[in-house]
């Protein structure tokens, strides 16, 4: 049987639009292989058809919020804030690490390695004549001497202070006692002669105690040390992603980010955490914000949209790089590939800080991977980027992935995977996710709503009339059946309305029928076969000038199931 005829015993399935009806909630599941084949026309004998007819509403405008979904999320709020309860102390821990590093400045502290305590032996450096052999008993008579020197250095300097340490105490003593004699001649004065006597006396004090030396450079540090332990210094004031540490409230967040990729292990998360600032100051990532580094690669890698759990979406797009020009100013040499991997870590950089760090669980991002028509596993420039950036990823970008999902994949992608797997840990490659080009639609669609996923990926989201705020209704149409929408109109307006069949090779018509029956319908889109190479998303309008309503016909001939995606929006006369 061709595809353009049809069985003559097809189920017929309605969906009836009413504006007093909630819209049904939208199903994203994905059949397993094994309900697609219970879903397949059984064999049935002739006369004993029985048409099978199902009745869905629709709003004639957005969806209203499904109670179901409420419930849902106060549910996970819930186990969220059960999670964090179990969370909160080793949280607590590493607060109190990272204050204890900021109070001590040890972020800014540079990570070079400790130099080695010197060594008492030196080595003389021999004339030019000398043979080697002859050089081995010179590096040994002078290792002999040198500690010899040093000795006699240490015993003298010794002998030195404890001169000096006796001389001082003998002075030290006689000023005593010469303070002692001029008390007692005060004493006696002041009986004899009264206060003229007193002033002489004390006049020959201050000369005796002038004339005592007093050491000033030890006075001098006793001083400056106090100072020093009067004036604390100030906690150092560090930053990541653009929030401040500890100073923000966002910032614990960040620290259970380090503290997971480290499976709560405080010490570890902690050491994660001062790598990662050196890094980043290393790195210059401040300043790489404000660096133009052109704009070749918009078409590679670009943030579309959200996914069904309002994590932003990233596409890298590998088929871009099959541009001969593009793959040799990319990647043609290390200072290109450096270029890249520095134009890479920015446009992340960029995507964290428009996250939303007051909601942990939407701070991540989605990538997805399209491997289609992307250089073969031969290019090892794209493979070499692409591992270092991965590996700079995971070491100084912890939970910032929701998922990894790879479309399109091809069949030797599976053997460069391995390659790079090892670099990766097991939490990392937990969050992959891979589809084959046939598969690559349906895999989007459980992750991301139609509204949201490019048209280019199976969706609706595209510039013009309908917006990614604009709901999609998803329906699945049986083999050998007819799918009908019905979009009812009580007002003049302006109807507009999208639709779209994943793979198409259906039949597809519109038409408007007035609810007054001495009318007559008025067809919009003569029905006729669309194939799957023609346009992905069919864009109709139709003028209202009486109530009635928009019918939607899709008859599938075909022996496979169908996906239908459609949206409907009205718009008031006046407005034109």
């Amino acid at each position: 049987m061709s595809h353009d005829q049809t069985p003559p015993q097809a189920e017929e399935v309605l969906v009836v639009a009413n504006e007093n009806v909630p819209q049904p909630e939208k199903t994203t599941t994905i059949p397993l292989e094994s309900e697609q084949q219970d879903q397949q026309p059984q064999p049935e004998k002739k006369n004993n058809l029985v048409p099978v007819v199902e009745s869905v509403t629709l709003e004639t405008h957005l969806s209203k919020p499904n109670t179901d979904d409420t419930d849902k999320d106060e549910t996970t709020k819930t186990s969220q804030s059960d999670l964090l309860e179990n969370e909160n102390k080793p949280l607590q821990e590493l607060k109190s690490l990272v204050q204890q590093a900021l109070n001590n400045h040890e972020f800014s502290k540079p990570s070079t390695k400790e130099d080695k305590p010197p060594t008492t032996t030196t080595v003389a450096a021999a004339p030019e004549n000398v043979t080697p052999a002859e050089e081995e008993p010179v590096q040994q008579k002078d290792k002999e001497e040198v500690p010899t020197k040093k000795e006699e250095e240490k015993e003298q300097d010794k002998k030195e202070d404890e001169v000096k340490e006796t001389v001082v105490e003998k002075e030290q003593e006689e000023g005593d006692k010469k303070e002692e004699k001029v008390k007692e001649t005060v004493v006696a004065a002041v009986d004899e002669d009264g206060a003229k006597t007193v002033e002489a006396i004390e006049e020959s004090v201050v000369a005796v105690s002038s004339s005592v030396p007093v050491p000033q450079e030890p006075v001098e540090s006793k001083a400056e040390s106090k100072d020093e332990a009067t004036l604390p210094l100030q906690p150092e004031e560090v930053s990541i992603y653009g929030i401040p540490l500890l100073a923000d409230e966002r910032s614990d967040v960040i620290l259970l980010k380090f503290l997971r990729a480290r499976d709560f292990k405080v010490k570890e998360a902690f050491t994660m955490i001062k790598d990662t600032i050196r890094w980043r100051k290393e790195f210059g990532i401040e300043e790489l914000l404000d660096e133009k580094l052109g704009d070749e690669l918009e078409k590679a890698v670009y943030m579309h949209g959200f996914d069904k759990e309002n994590h932003p979406v990233c596409y890298n797009i590998y088929g871009e790089f099959q541009n001969k020009e593009l793959y040799k100013k990319t990647f043609s040499d290390e200072e290109k590939r450096q270029n890249f991997l520095r134009w890479r870590i920015q446009f992340l950089e960029k995507s964290i800080r428009n996250l939303d760090f007051n909601n942990g669980d939407a701070c991540t991002i989605v990538h997805v991977n399209d491997l289609k028509d992307s250089p073969g596993p031969g290019k090892w420039e794209l493979r070499q980027a692409t591992k270092q950036a991965l590996q700079l990823f995971q070491d100084n970008y912890p939970e910032f992935v929701a998922k990894q999902v790879f479309i399109n994949v091809p069949w030797w992608y599976l053997a460069v995977n391995r390659m790079i797997s090892p670099f990766l840990t097991q939490r990392t490659k937990s969050k992959f996710v891979f589809a084959g080009p046939s598969k690559s639609t349906e895999t989007l669609l459980s992750y991301i709503a139609p509204e949201q996923l490019p048209v280019k990926y199976g969706g609706l989201s595209k510039d013009g009339e309908f917006g990614n705020s604009d709901a999609v209704t998803e329906a699945t149409i049986k083999p050998a059946s007819k799918y009908t929408v019905e979009f009812p109109v009580t007002e003049k307006c302006l109807v507009s309305w999208e639709v779209r069949v994943i793979g198409w090779e259906v039949k597809y018509g519109a038409e408007f029928v007035p609810t007054n029956e001495e009318s007559y319908t008025v067809i919009v889109q003569k029905a006729r076969k669309v194939s799957s190479s023609e346009e992905a998303v069919i864009c109709n309008r139709f003028k209202v000038g009486e109530s009635g309503k928009v019918v939607l016909t899709i008859d599938n001939t075909s022996s496979k199931k169908k996906k239908l995606l459609y949206r409907f929006k009205t718009k008031s006369s006046l407005e034109d």
